[in-house]
């Protein structure tokens, strides 16, 4: 499906590989809604892919809009779905919101606190679903287009998991679940939505420079990068985007849950 002319929601949009997801499909000609939580740089965000789309002396419509919302809120994720639509057809929805929360289940400080567990499966599980519902809903309303090479599409929904999701390390049995059930969910959804002429394939990166990585020693970055077959180091926010949007055109990508990763398999811990 070709990208340009249609409208995309990014979740987690704001940050990490949200924020260089909706950047790569604003560039090649989409209009993004970035749903991220109301304290998050979306809002100056949006400003600066806006600023950086325009052409000096015109005068044109904005293309990024911020849509504040936490992902297991079914209302918040409604109007954001809500802006999307009154921007044009959606037609790609990339879920990248989500917490990486550690925690071993017998701990120094006793034992782990379901209320810990259940977070992560909360937003990242839960949330991630809760997005597919709503927007498969108002992508199945749309008009289908004709790709490249044939045959009519209505959309695409990219989902986010986790290298963890197949090799979880000591301390990520919450994150290991969360993500290993967005990829489970991956097929049964696909199939689902193939009579709604909608694609569902997810992501599982590997160890990949983000915010949350960032704030760990250069060091200790270093490190995790050589641990990295080929390339050895982190990936980059830009080749999670670069995957997406050849998700978005390749309209064979259905069904599927791909390891971006440079050959890596998790040790231990």
């Amino acid at each position: 499906m070709d990208i340009k002319g249609t409208v995309a929601l990014v979740t987690g949009g704001a940050s990490g590989l949200g924020a260089a997801t909706a950047k790569r499909l604003f560039d090649a000609g989409a209009s993004v809604v970035l749903v991220d939580l109301p304290q998050s740089a979306g809002e100056s965000y949006a400003a600066e892919l806006n600023g950086a789309g325009s052409v000096s002396g015109s005068v044109s419509r904005e293309r990024a809009v911020f849509s504040p919302a936490d992902v297991t809120n079914e209302s918040q994720v409604q109007a954001a779905v809500n802006a999307a639509t009154a921007m044009g057809p959606l037609r790609i929805v990339v879920n990248c919101a989500g917490i990486a929360t550690p925690g071993k289940v017998l701990g120094r400080d006793g034992v782990l606190p379901l209320e810990n567990f259940n977070k992560v499966i909360q937003i990242n599980l839960v949330g991630t679903f809760n997005v597919i519902r709503l927007t498969a809903a108002a992508m199945a309303e749309t008009e289908p287009v004709s790709t490249e090479l044939g045959g009519p599409e209505r959309g695409v929904i990219i989902n986010t998991a986790s290298v963890a999701a197949f090799e979880g390390q000591i301390g990520q049995p919450a994150y290991a679940a969360s993500k290993g059930a967005v990829a489970a969910m991956t097929l049964p959804l696909a199939r689902e939505f193939a009579r709604s002429l909608i694609r569902v394939a997810t992501i599982a990166p590997g160890i990949f420079e983000t915010p949350m990585m960032a704030g760990l020693p250069q060091s200790a970055q270093d490190s995790l990068g050589q641990q990295v077959p080929h390339p050895a180091r982190l990936g980059r926010a830009a080749e999670y985007a670069n995957l997406a949007a050849h998700i978005v055109e390749n309209a064979m990508l259905n069904g599927e849950t791909i390891r971006l990763d440079g050959a890596i398999r998790m040790g231990l811990k």
